[in-house]
């Protein structure tokens, strides 16, 4: 092992008690998730000695890239089938890691249509209570309060909450310190707001994020990231703004493509330093 790989990783474990040299066989496939076919195509056509597996409503592709193995989910679109998704691929595959990506609508106004996302955290932006008001007294959704996710953990059996939930440390580094590869746009981190909704009113949009600093919404990421917290298998969510109404940029389906080619990138990156 060279001594940039061996400081990387002790960097890793440092960092992050979850981190992918720690916790994971050298073994286990790769799991990289995306919603639709514009979100898988470029990833499965890379993947090598490659066999399609359909399980209910949901597709896998198994193979390798540069000889490792790695499965390719199409999640489909939405909370419940990303978590679906998410608990069939760890049950079947035994993934070492988890990687969810695809397109996204932005929130941030400093960042345009085809700049990375990095999810540090991601949560359930459509978790929602409100306080009891009178008939007749009308309704604010400025006045709702997001909820935190409820899980139980096996190892103790007691029900935590869950306000949002952390990508892998150690898979964030490795992330970050491909930013400079990109040539499409910017490489940022932040937060992941999970929801089974589009949100196109301005206002609601910046609401969202200055309530709750969001970086992009999308609908998968915090859905998946809670089953792969439960398996306790490491997790990373990285989006592409496919679209953003704050700069009036409809969504171009390139960015789709050019997601799936930084993670493929990246993929390669966390085999060379397994191997």
């Amino acid at each position: 092992m060279s001594l940039f790989k061996y400081g990387f990783l002790l960097c890793c474990l440092a960092l992050s008690p979850m981190s992918i040299a720690s916790t994971t066989p050298a073994s286990a496939p790769i799991l990289i998730q995306g919603a639709m076919d514009i979100e898988t195509t470029t990833l499965v056509n890379a993947l090598e000695n490659k066999s399609q597996t359909t399980v209910g409503a949901w597709t896998f592709w198994q193979g390798t890239i540069n000889d490792y193995p790695v499965v390719i989910s199409r999640t489909e679109v939405g909370i419940a089938n990303a978590a679906a998704a998410t608990t069939l691929a760890i049950e079947r595959f035994k993934p070492g890691l988890i990687i969810n990506q695809g397109t996204s609508g932005g929130h941030d106004p400093q960042l345009q249509r085809g700049d990375i996302v990095i999810g540090k955290t991601s949560f359930n932006m459509g978790a929602y209570k409100s306080e009891f008001t009178e008939k007749g007294q009308g309704i604010d959704p400025t006045k709702w309060q997001n909820f935190s996710v409820t899980m139980r953990l096996r190892e103790q059996g007691k029900l935590v909450e869950h306000n949002a939930f952390y990508a892998d440390q150690g898979l964030m580094n490795i992330a970050q310190s491909m930013a400079s590869r990109y040539k499409k746009g910017k490489v940022v981190t932040g937060i992941i707001g999970t929801a089974d909704e589009w949100n196109r009113e301005v206002d609601r949009i910046n609401w969202l994020h200055s309530n709750f600093n969001t970086a992009v919404e999308e609908m998968e990421t915090s859905s998946a990231a809670l089953v792969a917290q439960a398996y306790k298998v490491p997790f990373i969510g990285i989006r592409i703004l496919s679209n953003t109404d704050l700069h009036n940029q409809d969504f171009d389906p390139q960015t789709a493509v050019d997601c799936q080619q930084f993670v493929l990138d990246y993929t390669k990156k966390i085999i060379m330093m397994r191997n």
